[in-house]
């Protein structure tokens, strides 16, 4: 009787990750369409949260991880995950390939145009990826939809339920 011959299994793909780096304060709707948009071209997105130095937030980074959590809960192959510092570096220790980023209109153009011209300075192997979201979203940013919800106007339909939820929860409390 012959030896059992041992076959390596194929080697698979590399996984693309991605990351979709922002403040997130509060994640919208285009948000979330933007990472379920990236899903299609890369296998994982991690969707980074900054954490920035002298700005405390509408929702502390605990609670926005939480919230964007619930409202890409929908999306296996995404996650979060929260970083200081430059976001190449949080992309190398990802290993992810790519940044994701939004433009909602000819205003987001200049500076982001400029930050990805540095960051494939900083870090050649790592490209900027761009999505332009339906036109239904184009003009909501999350500090719009903080500037509605401070007047008491209808925000609801800009963001995922959680967020809504958070929001109303959060105004009750300073009512």
């Amino acid at each position: 009787m012959s030896a059992p011959v041992i076959v390596d299994p194929p080697e698979l793909p590399p996984q693309r990750t991605a990351v979709y780096p922002g403040s997130f304060d509060p994640i919208t709707n285009g948000h979330v369409e933007i990472v379920e948009r990236a899903l299609q071209i890369f296998d994982r997105v991690i969707v980074g949260v900054g954490r920035h130095a002298t700005k405390p937030g509408y929702f502390t980074v605990e609670e926005r991880l939480a919230l964007i959590s619930a409202s890409i809960a929908h999306l296996p192959r995404a996650r979060v995950d929260h970083f200081e510092g430059l976001v190449v570096r949080f992309c190398a220790a990802r290993g992810a390939c790519a940044i994701v980023r939004g433009l909602r209109a000819h205003g987001d153009f200049e500076p982001e145009f400029q930050m990805a011209l540095a960051n494939r300075d900083l870090a050649p192997n790592i490209e900027t990826v761009f999505f332009v979201p339906r036109p239904a979203q184009q003009f909501v940013s999350s500090s719009l939809i903080r500037e509605i919800a401070h007047h008491g106007g209808e925000f609801e339909r800009y963001v995922p339920r959680p967020v809504a939820e958070a929001m109303h929860r959060r105004q009750a409390r300073q009512a």
